[in-house]
């Protein structure tokens, strides 16, 4: 199974809502990518609902293309992106991505890492073929196996990944994929890391509990 239907049904709901550009996705583009005028094609898997959208859009030179599972949200996109609506996608990326590449760079915050260990590697198959040779994939917010829900929800075949969270962050999300180190530098065997970075958060007032996630650039040889 790659795309939830949960997901749509979060979106119905009017939860998970970001539209506020990441800011760890805007440090690390704009560190790595340097974009300076020239033409930049780049492709957005599960964009959600737009948060990165006006940033990629803004870059000069930039062509944005964007994938999101959910058909609610794909709709809503259209109508508040009128200039991308014709390059904005419904589709499972882990099964399909129906953008003409080659791309520059890909933009993943928090979407494959929604995925089992199977479905990130068939995904991460197919990005492949669309970055060109020296593009960069941008992964922010992978969730690593110091997130405070690595040891809770329900197991499932495999072992990176559970699902069936009742309550917190992860709840009615469907499936939550959580790396170590090792386990993230497999999946990204024919890809060079430029960057790798390790973040915990301790939320003590609010919900409380430990954030652990990985944000980090790779270079497709």
């Amino acid at each position: 199974m790659g795309f939830s239907k949960e997901w749509d049904e979060r979106y119905l709901q009017n939860t998970h809502m970001s539209t506020w550009p990441w800011s760890d996705l805007v440090s690390l583009v704009m560190r790595h990518l340097r974009p300076d005028g020239r033409p930049l094609r780049i492709l957005e898997i599960g964009c959600g609902a737009g948060a990165n959208i006006p940033f990629l859009l803004s870059l000069p030179g930039a062509e944005y293309w964007g994938i999101e599972g959910s058909p609610t949200m794909v709709e809503a996109l259209k109508a508040r992106h009128a200039a991308a609506a014709p390059r904005l996608f419904c589709a499972d990326f882990t099964k399909q991505i129906p953008c003409p590449g080659p791309f520059d760079a890909i933009a993943d915050r928090s979407s494959l890492t929604h995925n089992s260990t199977e479905d990130i590697k068939r995904g991460l198959h197919l990005i492949k073929e669309v970055l060109k040779p020296g593009g960069l994939y941008f992964g922010v917010d992978w969730f690593s196996m110091e997130h405070g829900d690595a040891s809770r929800g329900k197991p499932t075949e495999d072992p990176y990944t559970r699902m069936g969270y009742e309550s917190g962050q992860m709840s009615c999300v469907g499936k939550v994929h959580f790396s170590d180190e090792k386990h993230l530098r497999d999946l990204f065997t024919g890809f060079e890391f430029l960057s790798l970075e390790h973040k915990t958060v301790d939320r003590i007032v609010g919900g409380e509990q430990r954030i652990g996630a990985w944000n980090f650039v790779v270079k497709k040889l």
